[in-house]
């Protein structure tokens, strides 16, 4: 694989999305709507994480939750390479069910980088199982692999998060931020002012950024875009046209959305397009 290409490769299991990647891009902060494990496989990078800032090198398995404010830069000057499986939340809250043995309670990956061989193995097998050429459903293999390998990352523990990786009660956010966060995800296709968003909670314009910034990473705008590419991701999945996509999620046009899918993820709405019509055509077979 050539510096700076990503691949979006065939994946036999309905709700898993499979990437390998090469590159020395610097990822901004961004998220992600699933449950993300990978394994770096060369080079390193450093990123700031909803659990701090990390380092991961060859070997290291890295994890990342759904809503996670995430970004990503390489160490050296020769970028560094990894696979990752995506996984949709109704997958991992599943596996957290079985081992929690019916128990409810919602479930968060605790660790960022995980540094077990192991892992890292077991993860290697079940990416070589659900891309290999030819795998058209997942078989009872990959099945035991995607859940020892879940069972394993969520019962990685750290001493701020307790057992299974049980969400933290002290992160909760403030009421009128919630509201704030509400009104952006009614419509965040619509135009949006600080003002409005003052109105609504009953705090200033400069209170709405701050308590944003701290309860989600991420200024208000930069929530809003984030939002209209996970919607223009949705809507290019189901087949919708790139320019249609970029003016239903709220763009200014298709070059605007690009603009932005490429800092974020470092791949283009076509590559990804393409990549999920391919897994349309593969299960219509």
């Amino acid at each position: 694989m050539s510096a700076s290409q990503f691949k979006m490769l065939p994946c036999a299991m309905v709700g898993v999305q499979a990437v390998e990647a090469e590159t020395r891009h610097t990822f901004q902060r961004h998220t992600h709507e699933q449950f993300g494990v990978g394994v770096i496989e060369r080079g390193a990078q450093k990123s700031h994480s909803g659990r701090g800032m990390v380092e991961a090198g060859p070997g290291d398995t890295i994890t990342v939750n759904p809503g996670e404010v995430h970004d990503g830069v390489p160490l050296g000057d020769g970028g560094r390479a990894w696979r990752i499986l995506y996984f949709n939340p109704s997958w991992v809250a599943e596996v957290a069910g079985d081992i929690r043995e019916g128990r409810a309670g919602d479930c968060e990956f605790s660790r960022p980088v995980i540094r077990d061989a192991r892992i890292a193995k077991r993860f290697r097998r079940l990416f070589s199982a659900v891309t290999r050429e030819g795998a058209v459903e997942p078989s009872l293999r990959m099945e035991e692999l995607s859940q020892m390998l879940l069972a394993d990352v969520l019962c990685e523990q750290d001493v701020s998060t307790g057992a299974l990786g049980l969400r933290r009660e002290a992160q909760a956010v403030p009421e009128a931020i919630a509201r704030a966060r509400s009104f952006i995800d009614d419509d965040p296709t619509g135009a949006i002012s600080l003002s409005d968003l003052a109105r609504e909670t009953g705090l200033t314009r400069f209170q709405i950024i701050k308590g944003f910034v701290r309860a989600t990473g991420l200024t208000p705008h930069a929530y809003i875009v984030q939002q209209r590419i996970h919607e223009a991701r949705r809507l290019m999945a189901d087949g919708m046209p790139l320019a249609e996509a970029a003016d239903a999620s709220g763009f200014a046009d298709q070059s605007h959305m690009t603009r932005v899918f490429v800092r974020k993820y470092g791949v283009s709405p076509r590559i990804y397009a393409d990549a999920m019509a391919g897994r349309l055509r593969a299960a219509r077979r």
